[in-house]
Parts: structure tokens; sequence; C-alpha cells
């Protein structure tokens, strides 16, 4: 399990990553971004205060076999 609260996980074949928060001592599934955007509502959504300041705060999220910002499969 992740020690950061926020998972951008792999790009999929299709495009898009999965995003999960971990609340309550479990991983809640917020949904799958295809953008920076996409990422922010999710957060928002989630109630994180500042969702863009969080992006490159590896404390906050962790950005899983792939680079941040990168949404499409390599």
């Amino acid at each position: 399990m992740s020690s950061t609260p926020i998972v951008v996980h792999q790009p999929s074949r299709t495009g898009g990553r999965s995003v999960t928060v971990q609340s309550h001592g479990r991983d809640e599934i917020l949904g799958t971004a295809y953008s920076d955007h996409d990422l922010v509502v999710f957060l928002e959504a989630a109630g994180v205060d500042d969702p863009e300041g969080v992006l490159d705060d590896p404390r906050w999220v962790e950005w899983r076999d792939s680079g941040p910002h990168e949404w499409n499969a390599p």
C-alpha cells in the first residue's frame, strides 16, 4: 500500500489513469483521469483544499509506472 493519500495509477492502453484516494484506512476509486484537469476535479470532489497545488507534491500524490502529467501509455 502507498504511504501517500492519492495514487495516480499507470496509464491504460486506451489512455487515462485510474485515481484512488486513501480514506478511512482503505483505497477509494475516484475515477479515470485523462488530463490534469480531470485529476483536479476528482481531488476537489474528494475535499482536497488546493488540488492544483498538490499534483507535484510527493507527500500527497504518487504517480505510478509513468511520470507525472503523462496520460497515455508509452
